[in-house]
C-alpha cells in the first residue's frame, strides 16, 4: 500500500495563515461559496504538485471525511474538488472520479476543535468506520478532509484500511495542516469560530444564497442557550427549519439530552402549532 499525504496550506504560526481565517470559519458553518473556493483550490494544488508529475492511471475514488447522516463541511468542499479534478481528468482522457462514503457509528456532543491530541484520540477511538471494500478494489483512493491538526482522524482511517486489508494506492488530502508541534491543537477552535461568535452570526451564512447544512452548524444551533435559540428561529424559513429538524433526527440527536430542549421546541412549538408547515 502506497500512502501519500498532501496539504495545500501549512499552519506554522498561530498569528498568520496562508488562507482567509474568516472564510474558513464561514466554510465550517456552511458557507457554500467558501466551500467552492477551498475545494477548487485544493484540486488545483493537487493537480499541479502531484498529478502533473505522476499521472494516476487507475480509477480514482474520492472519499469525504466520515459522517453518519448529516454531512460534514468537507462534503461541500469535496463536491467542488471533484468538479475541478474531473475537468482535468477529462481533458487528459482519464476516467473521471467515482465516489463512496465512510460510514461512522457514533455521534458526539463534544467540540472536537477544543481538544488536545490525547483527548481527540480518546474520543474518536470509540468510533468505528466502515466502507464498501469490494467497490474499492484496484482503485486509487483519495481521502479528503478540510484540516489536519493531530492526525487522529487519519489514524482512524488507516486503522479502517488495515481492518479491510486494502492494498490500494492512497492519498490523504487536506486544505490545511498544522505542521508546528509547538502550537496547541485548539488552534482549530480559533479558526472554526473566527467569524462565528454567536448564533446570530450564522444569519449571513444561512441567507447568503449558497448555504450547505452540515454537522457543525446543526450541533451549534441545537446546543445554544434556549432564549437566544428561540429568537434566532423567528425569522427563519420553513425550508431551513424543516431541514434543521430532519437532519437532527437523521443523526439521532433527538436521543441526546443536551439537544432535547431546543429540538423539542421546534417539534412542539413550531410544527405542532402549525407555525411551520412540514
Amino acid at each position: 500500500m502506497q500512502h501519500n499525504t498532501y496539504s495545500l496550506h501549512k499552519i506554522c504560526t498561530s498569528t498568520g495563515f496562508a488562507f482567509d481565517a474568516g472564510g474558513y470559519s464561514r466554510f465550517k458553518f456552511g458557507d457554500g461559496q467558501q466551500a467552492s473556493l477551498f475545494g477548487t483550490a485544493l484540486a488545483e494544488g493537487f493537480i499541479k504538485k502531484v498529478l502533473e508529475n505522476q499521472v494516476i492511471q487507475q480509477q480514482i475514488v474520492v472519499i469525504s471525511s466520515p459522517y453518519s447522516f448529516i454531512p460534514t463541511a468537507t462534503f461541500a468542499m469535496k463536491n467542488h474538488f471533484v468538479y475541478r479534478l474531473n475537468r482535468w481528468l477529462a481533458e487528459n482522457r482519464l476516467p473521471v472520479v467515482q465516489e463512496t462514503k465512510v460510514h461512522r457509528t457514533i455521534t458526539y456532543k463534544d467540540d472536537y476543535g477544543e481538544l488536545n491530541a490525547e483527548q481527540r484520540m480518546k474520543l474518536i477511538g470509540n468510533d468505528s468506520f466502515h466502507i464498501d471494500a469490494a467497490f474499492l478494489r484496484g482503485k486509487t483512493l483519495i481521502f479528503l478532509d478540510d484540516i489536519k491538526i493531530t492526525g487522529s482522524h487519519e489514524r482512524m482511517i488507516t486503522k479502517m484500511i488495515s481492518e479491510y486489508a486494502l492494498d490500494n494506492e492512497i492519498h490523504m488530502l487536506y486544505f490545511a495542516e498544522l505542521t508546528n508541534p509547538d502550537i496547541h491543537p485548539n488552534i482549530e477552535n480559533y479558526l472554526n469560530y473566527h467569524d462565528v461568535k454567536s448564533i446570530f452570526d450564522l444569519d449571513s451564512i444561512i441567507n447568503g444564497g449558497s448555504f450547505c447544512i452540515n454537522t457543525r452548524i446543526v450541533k451549534f444551533i441545537l446546543n445554544y442557550e434556549h432564549h437566544s435559540f428561540c429568537v434566532f428561529l423567528q425569522n427563519k424559513s420553513k425550508k431551513f427549519l424543516n431541514e434543521l429538524y430532519d437532519m437532527a433526527l437523521g443523526n439521532s440527536y433527538h436521543t441526546m439530552d443536551s439537544y432535547a430542549l431546543n429540538l423539542n421546541y421546534i417539534k412542539n412549538h413550531l410544527f405542532k402549532n402549525h407555525q411551520v408547515l412540514a
